[in-house]
């Protein structure tokens, strides 16, 4: 019985130092890559937030100047009711929610 949990622990162990192993290098690997990373992301925000604007103009501005900012819990109950009203596609809405908000 001892020798069952004395093995166990041992697995246990080795497991548990592995995993903070990997985890250690990967914060070192997430260090050196970090500036590329958030180039990128940055990239992706800028054309998600074009691409929202040209969906406002497109869906919304028909009838609408795009108003001033409103809190994003506002805007997303607005948005949603405008989503109904205007027949827009889930993913217009995420793209004109994200362009009203930022």
């Amino acid at each position: 019985m001892k020798i069952k949990f004395l093995a166990a622990f041992l697995v246990a162990s080795a497991l548990s130092l592995g995993l903070m192993a990997n985890a250690s290098s990967s914060k070192d690997a997430a260090k050196d890559s970090a500036a590329p990373v958030s180039a990128q992301q940055s990239a992706l925000n800028e054309s998600m937030h074009v691409e929202g604007e040209k969906r406002f103009h497109s869906n919304c501005g028909r009838c609408h100047a795009a108003p001033p900012k409103f809190p994003p819990r506002m805007m997303t109950t607005i948005v949603r009711h405008m989503r109904v009203r205007a027949t827009i596609t889930d993913q217009d809405m995420r793209l004109i929610l994200r362009y009203m908000t930022e």
